[in-house]
């Protein structure tokens, strides 16, 4: 029989209707014939009722006194969810991250969990009970109740759907799906019916109702299908899997960054280490840095841009000067009143003009691009805060991204492994033993993978005109000429000027520079140059903005390794670097090892 597993957040179970409606969601799952597990949050605000009511007794509270205080919140949930569930009709059990077979290290407030049993859930399900089982929590060694870090709600249903092999794992909340883009500035937004884990990841600020973006990552590699629902209305939301709506879709959503503020350092020395030094201001302030753009130096010198929150200018402005003196070469400069629209759809892997269109697309409506960067499936730009909404409505208008696209909604897990019952009972143990080792590690790992690729060129273009439309019909020639663009890095204009570069296969480049040299005909004092032969390095992960550190990591063990950066570009769970085709090896290996992730 399938199996569902429902997550309600605090705001779903608030009060008594509310906790009746979760009932009557979790009886409807049943009775459409699967077997159903609801995790369920502490009610509402009872959390932080309980932190308030422990600092009030005591300024510093015991670790396990807290975890066995708010512990209570989930166990309230789950008895009053499991009353009302049985008062519907149907039988039910509710149980503790003990009972449910949560074993965790002794970490309190932030414990990982050691093991899971499934073997009293699977009892329960089989007797027909609708199981509800405690978020946040576990059990150690000596039965000392514990409770788990960040997201640990949506962990422990992401985790108990992988290793039950659930068909979907529902995340119930106050809104009813993902959609194109923020409907509060585009009315015409679109919820989408569905869209892959990739996506989701790069569009982390459209939100995603309160799902935490760890768990997609972990959905992610054990192939939980997820799905946002409201869990006030008795409709579709939107399913979250390996694909989207359609691989022919270009684009799937359209983020923005408001308020944001640009930092430059300008002529600074072209040399291994630099990158790393200027990160290493950033870090110790714990600054994020959203996009980071180097374009390629020439004469010994390099410059690099990068975005920040708008209230961290004055700190991001001290740590930039303090790196310009320790460099002993080069000036600040920074910009204000600036915001970051981004393009995602898993299309760009196979479409050579979603580029093209977005470019012209902005020209159209008048808006200058200050900086560009990219990820695979992500285009973004900076703006002038005060077009960033006709920005945003006139490229979803662009790319009819209200209209919806047929598909077909049918979820299950992944082909399920056949044979003997031993054989399943061992795959299953296995399974276990696999989602637990990844959990132990979750908020440890922030890089997962590491990669090199040595099949493309570099274009570069410097001295091109900053003005409406240059790009457009760059990347629109491009696109004609059937040419996949993989990195596109803009930095910001000085004079009049601005540089820009871009990647592309390496078989691909001797018809690019034709089709680039028509283009720049116009603009005589144009240079064009490029590389044949590139190394490109991605460092991917998920909260790269937020950790602050890994950028520092990055180039320092670049750095190290004598590996001098040409390129930077960044997306939300990538950073990428370009170097010189004979270094590559040695970086990834750097990279490899400062990361833990060598074989």
């Amino acid at each position: 029989m399938p199996i569902v597993v429902q997550k309600f957040g605090g705001t779903s179970v608030a009060d008594a209707n509310r906790i009746l409606n979760a009932a009557r969601r979790a009886i409807a799952a049943k009775r459409a014939g699967n077997q159903v597990v609801v995790v369920v949050s502490a009610r509402g605000d009872k959390t932080d009722e309980l932190i308030e009511l422990a600092n009030s007794i005591t300024d510093t509270p015991p670790a396990r006194e807290m975890d066995m205080l708010l512990s209570t919140g989930e166990q309230e949930s789950v008895a009053l969810l499991a009353m009302a569930v049985q008062k519907l009709g149907e039988p039910a059990i509710s149980l503790t991250g003990y009972q449910i077979g949560i074993l965790t290290d002794s970490t309190y407030t932030k414990a990982r969990i050691k093991k899971i049993s499934t073997d009293r859930m699977k009892k329960a399900l089989d007797a027909g009970q609708i199981v509800i089982a405690a978020g946040f929590q576990g059990i150690d060694d000596d039965f000392n109740i514990t409770t788990l870090g960040r997201g640990g709600s949506d962990t422990t249903a992401t985790a108990l759907a992988a290793v039950l092999e659930a068909d979907v794992c529902q995340i119930l909340t106050d809104v009813d799906g993902i959609y194109t883009t923020d409907p509060r500035i585009v009315k015409e937004a679109r919820k989408l019916e569905r869209i892959s884990y990739d996506e989701l990841l790069e569009l982390t600020s459209l939100g995603g109702g309160k799902l935490h973006s760890r768990s997609v990552e972990f959905a992610k590699k054990y192939n939980v299908h997820l799905a946002v629902v409201s869990s006030f209305e008795d409709k579709p939301g939107t399913l979250i899997a390996p694909e989207g709506e359609s691989e022919s879709s270009m684009v799937t959503g359209l983020a923005i960054v408001k308020n944001e503020a640009r930092v430059s350092l300008v002529d600074i020395p072209d040399r291994p280490g630099v990158m790393s030094l200027i990160f290493s201001k950033m870090a110790d302030r714990k600054i994020p840095i959203d996009m980071v753009v180097q374009d390629v130096g020439s004469g010994g010198l390099a410059e690099v841009s990068f975005t920040v929150p708008e209230g961290d200018l004055a700190a991001t402005l001290t740590a930039a000067e303090e790196a310009a003196q320790e460099l002993g070469a080069g000036k600040v400069l920074h910009g204000t009143n600036l915001s970051k629209v981004s393009a995602v759809g898993a299309g760009m892997r196979t479409h050579t003009g979603v580029a093209a269109q977005m470019f012209k697309t902005l020209a159209d409506a008048g808006v200058n691009i200050g900086m560009i960067t990219t990820s695979e499936i992500k285009i973004s730009v900076q703006v002038r805060r005060e077009q960033v909404s006709d920005a945003l409505q006139s490229i979803h208008r662009a790319f009819a991204l209200e209209k919806p696209t047929p598909v077909s909604l049918e979820v299950g897990h992944a082909a399920r492994s056949t044979g003997d019952a031993a054989t399943k009972k061992a795959t299953r143990a296995e399974l276990e033993r696999d989602v637990v080792a990844r959990l132990s590690s979750m908020e440890d790992i922030v890089v997962s993978e590491v990669d090199l690729d040595t099949n493309q060129a570099r274009i570069t273009i410097r001295q091109l005109p900053d003005q409406v439309g240059i790009a457009a019909l760059l990347f629109g020639a491009v696109a004609e000429g059937g040419i996949m663009v993989d990195m596109i890095v803009q930095n910001v204009g000085h004079d009049g000027r601005t540089n820009l570069s871009f990647t592309i296969p390496s078989a691909d480049v001797n018809q690019c520079l034709l089709l680039v040299r028509e283009v720049l005909e116009p603009w005589p004092s144009a240079e064009l140059t490029h590389d044949g032969h590139i190394a490109k390095l991605s460092v991917k992960g998920i909260g790269l903005r937020t950790h602050t550190g890994v950028g520092q990591k990055m180039f320092q063990a670049l750095a190290e390794a004598e590996v001098n950066v040409q390129i930077i570009n960044t997306s939300e769970i990538q950073i990428s670097a370009v170097v010189a085709a004979a270094s590559g090896p040695a970086a990834h290996k750097a990279l490899m090892k400062v990361f833990g992730l060598s074989k």
